[in-house]
């Protein structure tokens, strides 16, 4: 699922460092993640690390060979 940041955000800059896909940037008023480059972390850790540090909600549901298909893309289009 793309994960969405939620309006408890306090611009505290501690989730944009967190992302290995760089999916999330400083919006109109809060961060935001774009869900074109948020895999949830697959490929990477085990769970979503922006969800340690921030007010993260699901903002729909991905399935994880479509996330992984997202990695690939993201990290690995050179080698398509």
């Amino acid at each position: 699922m793309a994960l969405l940041i939620t309006r408890k955000c306090i611009n505290c800059d501690m989730c944009e460092p967190e992302c290995p896909n760089e999916a999330i940037s400083m919006g109109a008023d809060i961060y935001q993640i774009d869900p074109m480059r948020c895999t949830e972390c697959v490929g990477h850790y085990e769970t979503p690390t922006c969800q340690l540090v921030c007010p993260i909600d699901p903002a729909w549901v991905e399935t994880n060979e479509q996330l992984w298909d997202k990695f690939v893309q993201l990290h690995h289009a050179d080698r398509l």
